[in-house]
């Protein structure tokens, strides 16, 4: 029934077992011969042959799973036949449950096809193995019964998730380098577009100054100077004497109030007759001498003087008033916000009160006048509709320049900080609002002003027949902000909704005005590295101003734009002001 292999394997596992149990009663009597466990040689007490104790348990069901420490369960002991043997676990993971197998096994024989090379461990550390049958993690080591407990690595399978992670990362990863590549050609079309068009600029203005045959500063300058008959006070300035006494002024009648000063009609008499010259008066009491003298010192820099900039006569500290005078022409038609307010405009109006607007800002802006001479930069800091006049030929003229700031290369930052937050709120830029304005690149005190001079353009065309239908006047922002908003509301509407003045499609149906929209947008764009610069608002308008020119020689209608300027962006070309 049974073979010779199987019977001697059997006689062996008994002597073992009989052994074990003789070595652990090996001073107590027994009947069974000693000899077969303790060889007995001459003058000696027999010995133990030493065998290693293993737990050894067929193929059960396994509480580990696969982490930490845990133990096998197995309740059977057994002693290795051969001494050489070491103790042996394998444990396996099916598809619903984990098993373990405990045995005696010589290291130097295959088991499931696996050879043991990390058996003289005194603990049974688990490393996966690939077997005949699949994949195993075994442990083998010398110890009594040191196959009872399986350490496990921190990780030993891991997760579903982790090859899921990997590949959606993957994936995306082509998908974020495309989202940097937009993100970088937009921001260069948004600001070295900008920048491209100021260098359009300056190189036709050098080409216009070579045509021009080398106009000297002081011709240029007499030529700008001469230009405004059309105001009273336009030459009188050049004859007065500041050094005398005060000027025979007699006040009039007041124009206007603001938070530092008001503002008289005036009348200047002349010394050799009863003639008078009218003129404005702006009066500051004697606890404004600071922003009286700014003013005053901005009006001063005779490089300042422009078609488009207010005509500054004299200043006077008037002691015996204890007050401060600022001596300028004299308006009739009053400040532009008064003026649309009374009047709806003509595209030819807004045309003319919009291009001279923007004259005016990029010549405060300029670093040279149109001869190529240096000037001191100026920025306005407070341009809203009532700090700009309307001449009598339409055209605006900027005055009010108590916040103003000259830009000179002497200043340092801790200068320019301290200029503070300054302006009227419903008109600042949102990095105004913010408090964010980068004092390292005076740059960005001439974007603030163009943001500005936006919100302005846009009054002048609310009020512009050529949209349709033209509505009361309102400010910026209208009935979405109180009538004389604080920083806090503005951050609201500007800072957190994004908001602008709204600019309804029905506007865009006149082509004119569409050029206009898009400069104006241009302009109050959040980021100021992407606003455009007054210049090249000067030159847009100019570019629309001749292309209306062209037409009205051909047509009696002043309302149409050639169908080849319609979807073309206007380039750069001569501005009005650099023809004086």
């Amino acid at each position: 029934m049974f073979d010779k292999n199987y019977i001697t394997i059997l006689v062996k596992f008994l002597k073992n077992l009989i052994c074990h149990h003789l070595r652990k009663n090996a001073g107590v009597n027994t009947l069974w011969p000693v000899s077969l466990c303790f060889p007995l040689t001459a003058g000696m007490l027999p010995q133990p042959i030493m065998s290693h104790l293993c737990k050894f348990c067929d193929l059960e069901p396994s509480s580990c799973n696969g982490t930490g420490t845990c133990l096998s369960n197995c309740s059977i002991t057994s002693i290795c036949m051969e001494k050489k043997e070491v103790c042996v676990a394998i444990w396996r993971k099916n598809e619903s449950s984990y098993t373990v197998e405990t045995l005696c096994h010589d290291p130097s024989k295959p088991l499931y096809g696996v050879l043991l090379d990390d058996y003289n461990s005194s603990t049974c550390v688990m490393r996966e193995k690939n077997t005949t049958s699949g994949l195993a993690h075994f442990c083998s080591c010398t110890e009594e019964e040191c196959n009872d407990k399986l350490s496990f690595s921190p990780i030993v399978d891991p997760t579903p998730e982790d090859p899921v992670v990997s590949v959606i990362l993957v994936s995306l990863l082509p998908l974020l380098l495309l989202a940097v590549v937009v993100a970088a050609m937009f921001y260069w079309y948004r600001v070295y577009r900008r920048r491209m068009l100021n260098q359009e600029w300056e190189s036709s203005n050098k080409k216009r100054k070579a045509k021009a045959g080398g106009l000297d500063c002081s011709d240029a300058c007499a030529i700008m100077m001469d230009d405004d008959g059309s105001d009273s006070s336009s030459t009188h300035a050049n004859n007065l004497n500041h050094n005398t006494e005060p000027l025979p002024i007699e006040l009039d009648l007041q124009v206007g109030k603001g938070r530092f000063a008001q503002v008289y009609k005036a009348k200047l008499k002349q010394s050799t007759s009863d003639q008078f010259e009218t003129v404005a008066v702006k009066i500051f009491p004697y606890e404004e001498y600071a922003s009286w003298k700014n003013e005053k010192d901005i009006f001063s820099d005779t490089d300042l003087r422009h078609e488009n900039i207010l005509h500054f006569l004299t200043a006077e500290e008037r002691k015996l008033e204890k007050q401060y005078w600022l001596i300028t022409a004299f308006h009739h038609r009053g400040n532009l916000q008064e003026y649309l307010t009374r009047h709806v405009i003509s595209w030819e109006d807004l045309r003319v009160l919009g291009s001279s607007l923007a004259r005016g800002v990029a010549h405060l802006h300029s670093d040279h006048l149109p001869c190529g001479r240096p000037k001191v930069p100026i920025v306005h800091r407070d341009l809203k509709s009532s700090n700009i006049l309307v001449k009598n030929d339409l055209t605006c003229c900027l005055c009010d320049f108590g916040l103003g700031l000259r830009l000179d290369n002497s200043l340092s930052v801790d200068d320019l900080a301290n200029s503070g937050q300054v302006g009227t709120a419903r008109y600042m830029a949102p990095e105004v609002l913010e408090s964010r304005l980068n004092l390292e690149n005076i740059e960005s005190f001439k974007q603030t002003d163009v943001y500005s001079m936006a919100l302005v353009l846009w009054e002048m065309t609310s009020r512009c027949e050529a949209i349709g239908e033209v509505k009361d006047y309102e400010p910026p922002f209208g009935s979405k902000v109180r009538e004389h908003p604080c920083v806090e509301s503005m951050k609201d509407n500007v800072l957190r909704d994004r908001g602008r003045p709204d600019i309804p499609n029905t506007w865009l149906s006149h082509q004119g005005i569409a050029v206009m929209c898009a400069t104006i947008k241009e302009c109050w764009d959040h980021d100021p590295e992407a606003r455009l610069t007054a210049h090249c608002v000067a030159e847009r308008l100019a570019e629309v101003e001749d292309e209306i020119d062209k037409l009205s020689s051909r047509s009696s209608s002043a309302e149409k734009i050639p169908e080849d300027f319609k979807n073309t962006k206007v380039p750069p070309h001569v501005t009005t002001a650099e023809k004086l």
